[in-house]
């Protein structure tokens, strides 16, 4: 058939359907932030479907059409691996982790480099190989040296462009992993239940199956994914480093694993690693540890292979253990700054020797995409140091009697109307009064962390609030006016009574950051109170300050500095203050801060950095720090070669090990006493 003029705008049409998919492909895999709905998606390629099936002179090899799955095929090629994929090695611990650093260290020297950290996807490895920016080969990995050939069923992958876009080399070798998401894997078991088969025990093994099937149909129904890690053979192309090649494919248009990052050094990236374990219950699929790879290319050249892995990556692994369990209740918790937590009340399970009867679902987006309904079988997982987790629901187990979750408009506490957070995701009571947020405040105002009230924990806290006897801060400072209310609560006797008391009347003495951190400010920690207290030396003056000037001091930025200056304007945080201050509270001396500054401008440890380990017999944690502080120092929680000093107690681990090896000074307790000049 001749194209016709009417066939040329079709064509066009054509074109921009692809054009458009593609787009919101993009959108989806490489992005998560998808701008049309799965039926509106759907209905863009049933356009494209209709428009080639009436048109067969317009279709093309590469058309997001094909990836829906052609012929079955005979059986599989095995095909050489133009670059070996090998293993790599894992390590179990922090302790293991200091010794791979260790190792690479003595191989390059003491410099620092930067390192690439990503989630380790637990799918089925794939490689990918693009000619002039066309898929001409899907490879596994077999046994490294060899694998199978199973084109026909990558083109059928989410996340497995069939053309490149933007500038390509000539070859491209894109390896990463093939697997199915949670909540594929959910539906695939329940789609497998009703068809009266037997469902697949986990979404590896699923995954696994589905890239050797030999008709690529079966393998589209999967919905496998595809995130890409590493780079194979490349002509046509040069990288300096892994981030800069991660950038590149990211702009061709294929994914690569989520919430990857680049760190300035190893004891950056070890502790990253702990901020991608908290964030586990985002992921919609499973991991099985973290790897970090060196990121420079060269180095890695340098660094080069052993007889079976790189020298240059490592993978950190932990031990991870799941259970099926059901959702009884879904609760709502009210924290001290007034967000609503969903939590999970489950049947009590046993996982890894504990007994789990809660999970967090951390937010109402986490529920949505869950999909969990109250009565729900769902797996809970327990990995490493992790609380537990929902993974997946089991939603080839519904019988009809679960029910949605509603998600309230209104705190459970105090009935105001909830609000969402600008530009995020939680939700939460604005009411500064609400007894759940009173409660919560007063448990972290009365904390170590904050007041170190002695013996005001959650139990009494309860009992006051409920009591009437606490409805403020400024309420734990009158407790010496109702103690004859106080001796006709149960479980409270003169002595303990005499106690709390004796604590609250010392908490009064207190230095002015720890009441700024006890305030419960939005966005302020301990850090920052202490920034804004030596600043300004005084209450009032933080009260005076416009946020612009807050602003300026060190570590406060403009998120920061508006909720400071939004507390101190507040009608609430005003009452709070005038309130505290007839109280007798400490806040602050403008002249003493002034003094304070001087002394620490002066101390012995000014401009030294010392990282704390093991356990100390004379100091807790915190008073080191601040020790070190008043002193001029800066406390540090992981060790470089810019450490000054390491003061080791008993037991100390992984970080006395680093120290001894980069020569880092390491001193006993007394021999810090004596570095600033205390006896």
């Amino acid at each position: 058939m001749t194209a016709t003029s009417n066939d040329g705008s079709i064509r066009e049409v054509v074109n921009q359907l692809r054009d458009e998919i593609r787009r919101h492909d993009a959108l989806y895999y490489q992005q998560a932030s998808p701008e049309i709905s799965d039926r509106d998606y759907d209905q863009l390629m049933r356009q494209l479907v209709e428009l080639e099936t009436a048109h067969p002179e317009l279709k093309s090899s590469d058309s997001p059409t094909q990836k829906v799955g052609g012929a079955p095929i005979e059986g599989f090629v095995t095909v050489e691996h133009r670059v070996p994929m090998l293993s790599i090695d894992n390590a179990f611990s922090e302790g293991e982790l200091a010794e791979f650093g260790s190792r690479v260290v003595k191989l390059i020297g003491p410099e620092p480099v930067e390192w690439v950290v990503e989630y380790k996807v637990d799918g089925v490895a794939l490689s990918l190989i693009y000619e002039n920016g066309h898929l001409v080969r899907a490879v596994t990995r077999g046994d490294g040296r060899k694998g199978d050939d199973v084109t026909h069923n990558a083109r059928t992958m989410r996340g497995v462009p069939l053309q490149l876009i933007g500038n390509v080399p000539a070859v491209l070798e894109v390896r990463g992993e093939a697997f199915i998401g949670n909540r594929d894997f959910a539906q695939l078991q329940a789609d497998m239940i009703e068809a009266g088969e037997e469902p697949l025990k986990n979404s590896r093994n699923a995954t696994a199956g589905a890239i050797k099937l030999l008709d690529p149909q079966l393998c589209a129904k999967r919905k496998l994914r595809f995130f890409a890690h590493s780079v194979g053979s490349l002509e046509g192309a040069s990288y300096a480093t892994h981030w800069e090649f991660l950038q590149a494919i990211h702009a061709m248009g294929i994914p690569s694993v989520q919430k990857t990052s680049l760190q300035p050094n190893f004891e950056s990236a070890v502790a990253h690693t702990q901020q991608l374990m908290e964030a586990l219950h985002e992921l919609d699929f499973e991991v099985d540890g973290i790897v970090l790879k060196v990121n420079n290319l060269g180095v890695r050249e340098q660094l080069g292979m052993t007889s079976k892995s790189p020298r240059w990556v490592i993978a950190y692994k932990w031990e991870k253990y799941e259970a099926e369990t059901q959702v009884q209740e879904i609760l709502i918790s009210v924290g001290k700054t007034g967000t609503l937590t969903p939590v999970a009340s489950l049947r009590p399970v046993e996982i890894a020797g504990t007994t789990v009867s809660r999970a967090s679902l951390h937010n109402r987006d986490e529920i949505e995409r869950l999909g969990v309904q109250i009565g729900d079988w769902v797996i809970v997982e327990k990995a490493g140091k992790i609380i537990p987790h929902v993974v997946r629901v089991e939603q080839h187990k519904r019988d009809g009697s679960q029910a949605v979750f509603e998600f309230p408009t209104h705190c459970p506490e105090c009935q105001t109307a909830v609000i969402k957070d600008e530009d995020g995701v939680y939700i939460r009571c604005p009411n500064p009064d609400c007894p759940a947020q009173l409660r919560e405040g007063l448990r972290y105002f009365a904390s170590r962390a904050a007041m170190d009230i002695e013996g005001l924990g959650i139990k009494l806290i309860e009992q006051l609030t409920e009591a009437k006897l606490l409805t403020s801060f400024a309420d734990i400072y009158r407790l010496k006016e109702r103690r004859a209310e106080m001796l006709k609560l149960e479980r409270l006797g003169e002595k303990s009574i005499d106690n709390l008391l004796s604590g609250v009347e010392a908490s009064k003495a207190q230095p002015l950051w720890r009441l700024l951190t006890a305030l419960n400010l939005r966005h302020v920690g301990t850090r920052t109170a202490q920034q804004l207290a030596e600043r300004f030396g005084t209450m009032q003056i933080i009260a005076t300050q416009t946020e612009e000037q807050l602003s300026q001091v060190d570590e406060v930025g403009p998120v920061i500095a508006k909720s400071v200056a939004a507390f101190f304007a507040s009608d609430y945080g005003q009452r709070i203050i005038s309130d505290l201050t007839a109280l007798g509270l400490n806040m602050g001396d403008a002249v003493a801060a002034a003094a304070i500054a001087a002394e620490r401008a002066a101390g012995r440890l000014v401009g030294k950095t010392l990282v704390v380990t093991g356990t100390l017999a004379r100091f807790k944690r915190d008073e080191i720090a601040e020790l070190i502080r008043k002193h001029g120092g800066k406390s540090a929680s992981s060790v470089s070669k810019k450490t000054d000093y390491v003061v080791a107690g008993t037991d100390a681990g992984s970080k006395l090990a680093k120290a001894e090896e980069l020569g880092v000074p390491v001193l006993t307790e007394d021999q810090f006493l004596e570095l600033i000049g205390n006896e």
